[in-house]
């Protein structure tokens, strides 16, 4: 039991305690001591308990550190401008980002995976030791999706002293600035993604007014041809692999 437990309560605290290390190199402040020698000497019971705590911080991590809510906000600009109103429904949608964001975090797990999850397990460092190999990957990888705009204002607004490379930002900067650069990111995307689908409803609209056919919705028009456009041109394989890419 402890050795099935083990695996998933050190991950979920490595990427916890990467919210709040301090930069790359540096000790990670706490009050409390959890320098223990390997995640084998934990008893089960404090395990449970341990992952039922950690299990709350869950999606504010998945929001937040990793590609999540880019996709989501992509998602959503995709069915508004469909007009397809709960079409996919949103548990589909968020299955599929789920698993896109599997996807595309899968690199950056694996290193942690190796670099940290399996010396803790196996006893040969400690969970501190496991927290400091754990956060570089994961702040590199948000380091390469955030904008040096936003990075900029949280260090000002922290008061911090310029670093003189973003290596040795902490992570409560990172977080934040690069929470605002996938937002940033997923509403241009919807931008350009609202585009064509706009031109048809612009081309309906103005041949329905034309045709003096004020009592018929444009919407109810449209919606056809933007659902054949979005099939014919396979827009589900062009749109993930955009999003995907937009990563790499």
């Amino acid at each position: 039991m402890t050795r099935r437990l083990s695996p998933v309560i050190l991950v979920t605290g490595l990427v916890l305690a990467a919210l709040v290390a301090a930069p790359a190199g540096a000790q990670t402040p706490t009050s409390v001591d959890v320098n223990i020698e390997g995640v084998g000497t934990v008893s089960a019971p404090l395990q449970i308990v341990l992952l039922l705590t950690l299990l709350t911080f869950i999606p504010a991590i998945l929001v937040t550190m990793t590609s999540f809510t880019r996709i989501v906000i992509v998602f959503h600009f995709l069915r508004q401008a469909l007009g397809t109103q709960e079409m996919p429904p949103n548990q589909v949608l968020v299955g599929l980002a789920l698993f896109l964001t599997m996807f595309i975090m899968a690199p950056v797990g694996a290193r942690v995976n190796e670099q940290a999850l399996q010396p803790a397990i196996a006893g040969q460092i400690t969970v501190n030791e496991a927290v400091e190999r754990a956060a570089p990957p994961v702040r590199e990888y948000m380091l390469k999706q955030t904008r040096e705009r936003d990075l900029a204002l949280f260090v000002e607004l922290g008061k911090l002293p310029r670093p003189s490379s973003p290596d040795g930002l902490p992570m409560r900067v990172v977080i934040p600035a690069y929470a605002i650069s996938e937002l940033k990111t997923g509403f241009q995307m919807g931008f350009f993604l609202f585009i064509p689908f706009l031109l048809i409803d612009l081309v309906v609209s103005t041949t329905l007014l034309s045709m003096g056919m004020f009592q018929l919705p444009p919407a109810m028009v449209s919606l056809p041809f933007k659902v054949m456009l979005f099939v014919m041109i396979d827009g589900w394989n062009l749109l993930v692999g955009s999003i995907v890419r937009s990563f790499l």
